[in-house]
Formats: C-alpha cells, sequence, structure tokens
C-alpha cells in the first residue's frame, strides 16, 4: 500500500467512514482525484502538485453568495485532503446527453452568472489581466506550434504579443466580477430540488480571478466539447445583457475576443495534455477547437490576431495530420 493510500485511510478513518467504502469517481485533466464515500465527497489534491486552500476560500465565498458550491465538512489543507459535501452526478453535460432540453439548462447557468455579476469579487483575487491572459495564449506557442513541428522564433512571439494586446487591452477596463474560469456543462450539476440560483451545483472554480464579465459566458457557450447553435448562443447571450448593466456592443465584443483568447488556449492544454501528460484523447478535440477559433478570429476586434494566424499557421497545421503520432510521445 502506497504512503499516500494511508493517509488516505487515516484521514477518512478519523472523520468516521470506513476507507474501504471509498469508490473512485470519474478524474479530470488536473492531478487531483476524487472518490464518494457515505460520509461525502473525498478529494485528494497530493500538496506537491495542487495546493487544496484556493478551492476552501472560494467554496465558501460562492456559498455565502447564496450559490451551490460543495460546503468542507473537512479538511487537512496541510495534506491536501477536502471531505465535501456530495452534490450527486447530474451533471449537466449526462443531462443534455440522455436528451435533456438545452435551452432550460443553460437559462439556469446563465442566471448563476448572472447572479455573480452583481457582487463586487473578493478583494483577495488576483486579477484576470493582461499578464494571466498572455501566459494562457502562450500555451499554443510552447505546446500545439512544437508538435506541429514549428519552432516559434522571437519575431513570433513578440508580433504574437502585439497582437493579442490590441485584442484584449481594450476590454480590461470594464468593472471586473468574479471570473470561474473553467465555467462550463462538465463542471454544472443540476440540483433539482433547490431553489435558483441555488440549482446549479458548481465545481472546479479554485482557479477563479477578477476579470470581464463575458469570459465565463464565452466558456460556457462556445464549449467545443458541447457545441450551441448560433441563435441559441445569441439568446442566451441577450438573457445575460438584459439582467446587466453591460453596454451591448461592447459586451459582445469581448466575448468574441475571450473566446478566442479560450480557444487558443484550449488547443495548446489539449495538445499538453496528449503529449505531456499521455492523455491522447484530448487531441480529437482539436478540429473543433479550431472550427471554434476560426469562427470568432472573423471578429474585428480580433484583425491583428486573425492575421497572425493566416501568417504563422497555415491551414495544413491546422489539421490533426499535423500531428506526427497519436499523441504518446
Amino acid at each position: 500500500m502506497s504512503e499516500r493510500r494511508t493517509r488516505r485511510d487515516e484521514f477518512l478513518k478519523h472523520q468516521g467512514i470506513d476507507p474501504n467504502d471509498a469508490t473512485p469517481l470519474a478524474g479530470d485533466a488536473s492531478n487531483r482525484r476524487y472518490f464518494r464515500t457515505p460520509g461525502g465527497v473525498l478529494m485528494d489534491a497530493p500538496p506537491d502538485l495542487e495546493d487544496v486552500r484556493p478551492f476552501v476560500r472560494m467554496a465558501r465565498h460562492l456559498r455565502d453568495l447564496g450559490l451551490s458550491a460543495p460546503a468542507v465538512l473537512a479538511e487537512d489543507l496541510e495534506d491536501g485532503w477536502l471531505l465535501l459535501e456530495d452534490l450527486g452526478d447530474a451533471l449537466f453535460s449526462r443531462a443534455l446527453a440522455e436528451g435533456a432540453a438545452p435551452e432550460p439548462l443553460y437559462e439556469m447557468a446563465v442566471d448563476v452568472l448572472i447572479a455573480i455579476s452583481r457582487h463586487p469579487p473578493p478583494q483577495w483575487l488576483d486579477a484576470y489581466d493582461l499578464t494571466p491572459l498572455h501566459a494562457e495564449a502562450d500555451l499554443f506557442l510552447d505546446w500545439y506550434l512544437p508538435v506541429a513541428g514549428v519552432e516559434p522564433d522571437e519575431e513570433c512571439r513578440t508580433t504574437w504579443r502585439v497582437a493579442w494586446t490590441a485584442a484584449l487591452a481594450p476590454h480590461l477596463d470594464t468593472p471586473p466580477v468574479l471570473v470561474l474560469r473553467d465555467c462550463h456543462v462538465d463542471n454544472l450539476l443540476w440540483l433539482r430540488h433547490r431553489p435558483p440560483p441555488g440549482n446549479v451545483g458548481l465545481l472546479d472554480f479554485q482557479d477563479a480571478l477578477a476579470g470581464h464579465p463575458a469570459y465565463d459566458l464565452a466558456s460556457l457557450l462556445d464549449d467545443v466539447r458541447n457545441p450551441l447553435p448560433s441563435d441559441l448562443v445569441m439568446s442566451l447571450t441577450e438573457r445575460f445583457l438584459a439582467s446587466t448593466s453591460s453596454e451591448p456592443s461592447a459586451f459582445r465584443a469581448a466575448f468574441a475576443v475571450l473566446s478566442a483568447q479560450r480557444s487558443t488556449k484550449i488547443l495548446g492544454i489539449f495538445t499538453r495534455l496528449a503529449k505531456r501528460d499521455k492523455k491522447p484523447r484530448y487531441l480529437s478535440w482539436l478540429p473543433a477547437t479550431w472550427r471554434l477559433l476560426e469562427h470568432r478570429l472573423e471578429d474585428d476586434g480580433l484583425i491583428a490576431v486573425r492575421e497572425w494566424f493566416d501568417r504563422n499557421v497555415p491551414n495544413p497545421l491546422r489539421q490533426p495530420d499535423a500531428f506526427d503520432d497519436g499523441g504518446d510521445g
């Protein structure tokens, strides 16, 4: 038995839970592991890889807003163990796969974002400004391009940074809101018996920052793994705008830019998951990510970024066969 497993069992026993009753739950793209127990869901976050403190702090903040983040029932912050309220298995993505109508579910999710936008972000949150936005976009240069056979030189990186600054900077003077950063149907639970907005369970929010209110909406509606028809994206965007003080044309422009930035980041992250972390299944999402990115690059606010892609990433490098193997290298 591994030392980590021994410590896990000790933590569970201290909570009065038989370790034999812990069953693993499906993993995600992080270093965390989850186990369902009769006393709640155990999060195993090795402290050399993950810090559970941001999760705990944000969970408590979201609950203070009347939202349904899981309650923290027990914790060992130093060793990376959390026992969380079990919000069930009713993921939005599962409900959609089983035939649920998308519009009511997405309306509930949009209403959560509206509720969040009505409160100032906590003062302890870092800003989602040019520094993290550039760092995320750079994942494309650091992972996707080299795997596609292109090593970006200094000029390539400099013009990349200039293009993204031109696209992003005009939107960074908007009053910030709490941005969950990974708001999509795989991280939302349908809690049917709770009143709104608490009828949506929230997961995976430990990386939250204070940024533009369009980011989470773009994350929700421009989701490469769960694409929505354009008319539904438009109507849900209008739902958000009708309940906030955002100026519509500026908000839509920010939505396009932040969606493009997110898709660019995802191309890098999915390539890294395939190559570094030996999870080649993520490569199957690259074509859909490119389609979404190319659609958003048509926006006028992204002219410089679009021109950079056209110069440096020709169409053959935007195809799955740009990679030399199935992701095991």
